[in-house]
């Protein structure tokens, strides 16, 4: 099975870098560096291509979006990361959301 490359825009890297420093501001560096290998776990799985386990298309939001949770495999989090297969199988990720936000409100549509 060939690796996707993952490709972060630069808002979501701008997303990693916040929700990690929110991590260390509310709960601690010990508690951000957890977080911060949950999300680059979910990240790594992306290698394996868009319909990896757990991902699921979102439509509604923007054709071809998916998402896939953090949580995942016994890890504890509360975002979701939004990609998009590209071309050369690269996969695109657009943005690292809450869950609790309302995804498309913070989606460019272009």
């Amino acid at each position: 099975m060939a690796r996707w490359r993952v490709r972060l825009s630069f808002v979501a890297e701008q997303d990693f870098a916040e929700i990690v420093g929110f991590t260390v501001e509310q709960f601690g560096v010990r508690q951000a560096r957890i977080y911060q290998s949950t999300l680059t776990h979910a990240l790594g799985a992306l290698h394996a291509g868009p319909s990896v386990t757990g991902s699921r298309a979102r439509d509604e939001i923007m054709p071809g979006l998916r998402s896939l949770h953090v949580a995942r495999e016994g890890r504890r989090g509360r975002h979701f990361v939004l990609f998009r297969p590209g071309p050369e199988q690269t996969i695109e990720v657009l943005r690292i959301l809450h869950d609790a936000m309302d995804l498309s409100r913070h989606l460019s549509k272009d």
